[in-house]
């Protein structure tokens, strides 16, 4: 497996850009490499995500180019693709679309890939546990599937524990491991549009505006930001 996550300037992955990035190599699960890296992302950096992962403007300073971060990781997706190596993390959709939006603007290529398999800790837990109450954040997901979840909103210290807790559901619930990767990269697909449509009619009934139509493509989602 390769967990991969990235702490960011916002929420907007059509807008926003990555200010430090985490990979995790797994190999029979067990973590055989991590590595880290700060990104300088060329813009100041929000007061409010300042406060949630705690990279300042003048740490930013010290990191990667931005251009030259989103190469490296855009390099690890096509590895992982080539390779067969699953892309594991939480909430995957929200930075994959952002690290194809950079890699489009940056490199002028998509990460996009028929090859590239993906586990989607939030998207798994949705589908297998539907009914149950409550958030589903990182902390949440840990806390119910027994992992633990040290520095969070560090992107290594989330990267590590998406990568547990997606191995905690397929312990859980072993019918998933009895899909290739590709059936249940597949799979995954759907059950995130039928979340979406689901949500988005719940919007509609309670008066709010309804999910954007790039909000039910999952893994990579195209938003119309012009």
């Amino acid at each position: 497996m390769l967990g991969l996550d990235l702490e960011t300037t916002g929420r907007d992955r059509a807008v926003d850009v990555p200010v430090s990035a985490a990979l995790v190599d797994m190999i029979g699960g067990v973590i055989v490499r991590t590595r880290s890296f700060l990104i300088n992302p060329g813009r100041p950096i929000p007061e409010e995500a300042t406060m949630i992962h705690g990279i300042t403007d003048e740490h930013a300073r010290h990191g990667l180019p931005l251009g030259t971060a989103v190469s490296r990781l855009s390099a690890e997706v096509r590895h992982a693709a080539e390779n067969g190596i699953p892309l594991v993390g939480m909430n995957l959709c929200y930075d994959l679309t952002m690290l194809d939006v950079q890699a489009s603007a940056h490199l002028g290529v998509s990460i996009e890939d028929p090859r590239l398999n993906v586990l989607d800790a939030l998207v798994l837990d949705r589908h297998v546990d539907r009914y149950r109450r409550g958030k589903r954040r990182l902390g949440q997901l840990a806390l119910h599937y027994g992992v633990e979840l040290r520095d969070a909103h560090d992107a290594l210290g989330d990267a590590k524990a998406a990568v547990a807790v997606v191995q905690a559901i397929v312990r859980t619930y072993p019918e998933l491991e009895n899909l290739g990767l590709g059936e249940l990269t597949r799979l995954q697909g759907l059950w995130h549009r039928e979340w979406a449509e689901g949500y988005s009619s719940w919007c509609e009934r309670e008066g709010l505006p309804p999910l954007d139509a790039s909000d039910m493509e999952w893994p990579i989602a195209h938003p119309f930001w012009f």
